[in-house]
């Protein structure tokens, strides 16, 4: 890490809860990759807004791609390069802005089965870049599982706010804090096939001492308003 992480990282080194809520959900879809890497060792994993995710380095099986800005790619391919990886891989760069999603994945369309990874980004986009984002890979890829992260607007105006705040001041704001954010992709032809509490997940993995009575009680927010999803 250089000195501009490390400065980023200590303005949130205070956050406790949404570090260890992170950290939960890092685990919940490295688990999840796990069962199905297990059951379909071809699988090819496609990883949206990738960043430094180490997952093709640490899971074993699988055919793994990797998009994000040109500058994250470049950064990471000093750093941890392609050829360190036993696994298959190839990282794509992409400039989210301008350049169209659907032709830089059209060499991997039609491939299956297909998981595609989308953590940490939603709530970043806005309703209509979801839904465009969506129809995309309905078409590269007609028969696929989405792995994501969604957070509503309970839990946003609840507990989101300070860190939210810190993010802002960075340039990185919440655009997508729905009531209901699924209705989106139900809307667009998913299915909901799972659907795992983030904050419930920290307080069984030991990363967050909160009472379940507490979390099935008067903190269901907390526990509802934030988990990760599996559609297909």
């Amino acid at each position: 890490m250089n000195e501009e992480g490390r400065r980023i990282l200590d303005t949130f080194r205070d956050e406790a809860s949404p570090n260890a809520s992170n950290v939960a959900r890092h685990r919940i879809i490295d688990d999840l990759l796990r069962r199905e890497l297990k059951a379909h060792p071809e699988l090819c994993v496609v990883l949206i807004g990738a960043g430094f995710d180490s997952r093709a380095f640490r899971l074993k099986g699988g055919t793994w791609v990797e998009l994000d800005e040109p500058q994250v790619i470049a950064y990471k391919n000093e750093r941890l390069p392609v050829s360190d990886s036993k696994n298959e891989l190839q990282r794509i760069p992409v400039d989210f802005s301008t350049d169209s999603l659907e032709e830089k994945l059209n060499a991997f369309s039609g491939r299956s089965p297909v998981v595609v990874v989308i953590e940490g980004v939603f709530m970043y986009l806005e309703e209509q870049a979801i839904r465009q984002l969506l129809q995309t890979l309905r078409r590269l890829f007609p028969r696929h599982t989405l792995i994501c992260d969604l957070m509503n607007r309970q839990f946003f105006e609840k507990y989101g706010r300070t860190i939210h705040e810190k993010l802002t001041g960075m340039g990185a704001a919440f655009k997508f804090t729905v009531d209901n954010p699924e209705e989106v992709f139900l809307e667009n032809d998913y299915r909901r096939t799972a659907r795992i509490s983030i904050v419930e997940s920290a307080v069984r993995f030991g990363l967050l001492k909160i009472p379940k009575i507490l979390l099935k009680t008067v903190l269901r927010t907390l526990a509802d308003g934030y988990a990760i999803y599996v559609f297909e």
